[in-house]
């Protein structure tokens, strides 16, 4: 069979796969994004048991493997009482896995603001949550904003471990028709280059104009 057979033949599969793949990756961005806020924000926190809580979750996610994560959350939970739909468990286990990464993007993003515009936007009376979102998080966001885009690549690939608990994303559907077919070297390098395309042409462009967006809102070049 020859590769281009091969593409027309499954290409269905691809891209039934791809699909899920897409649908995991951006609920998982919005999973790790607002987890990844809320702790990094507990981090700054004066209670000590507010940091202590972002603290344990930070280290636990970051210090397991996310494999494991997900076998608990879809294998072990449920033997506790609380199940979840292996396409749920997929996206909430990566997105929370990530998320602790990103916590300490922002905890170090929002203290890198210099120490002036806070003085400032005391100085203006904001209360706190003002002071907070029209004064430093827009000015951390900017640096945020590029190691933010790597942890987005990452997130798009470690989409890839959900096949393992019969998720049926790219990476199920590619080992699938491996399985069927032996064609190892299609089926490998077609989701290869899928991956590449998506990490390459969309995640990233999409970072670089939002770092754009964002540098001349607040009147950096």
């Amino acid at each position: 069979m020859s590769y281009v057979e091969f593409l027309v033949t499954y290409s269905g599969r691809f891209l039934d796969g791809t699909l899920i793949t897409l649908a995991q990756f951006g609920l998982a961005v919005l999973v790790a994004t607002v987890a990844a806020l809320i702790s990094g924000l507990m981090k700054l926190a004066r209670s000590r048991a507010v940091r202590t809580l972002a603290t344990a979750y930070i280290e636990l996610f970051r210090g397991t493997s996310l494999l494991v994560q997900l076998y608990w959350f879809y294998f072990v939970l449920p033997l506790f009482g609380f199940t979840m739909e292996k396409f749920t468990a997929g996206f909430v286990t990566v997105g929370l896995c990530y998320g602790a990464y990103g916590a300490e993007l922002v905890r170090g993003a929002i203290q890198a603001v210099p120490r002036g515009q806070w003085e400032a936007a005391l100085a203006l009376n904001m209360s706190p949550t003002q002071r907070m979102r029209r004064i430093i998080l827009p000015q951390a966001l900017v640096t945020i904003l590029p190691p933010w885009g790597n942890l987005m690549v990452e997130i798009l690939k470690g989409t890839a471990l959900v096949a393992l608990i019969s998720v049926a994303d790219l990476m199920f559907e590619t080992r699938q028709i491996n399985n069927n077919t032996y064609l190892s070297a299609q089926a490998f390098g077609t989701a290869l280059v899928i991956y590449y395309l998506f990490a390459r042409f969309m995640v990233t462009p999409v970072m670089r104009w939002l770092e754009r967006v964002m540098a001349r809102k607040i009147g950096r070049t």
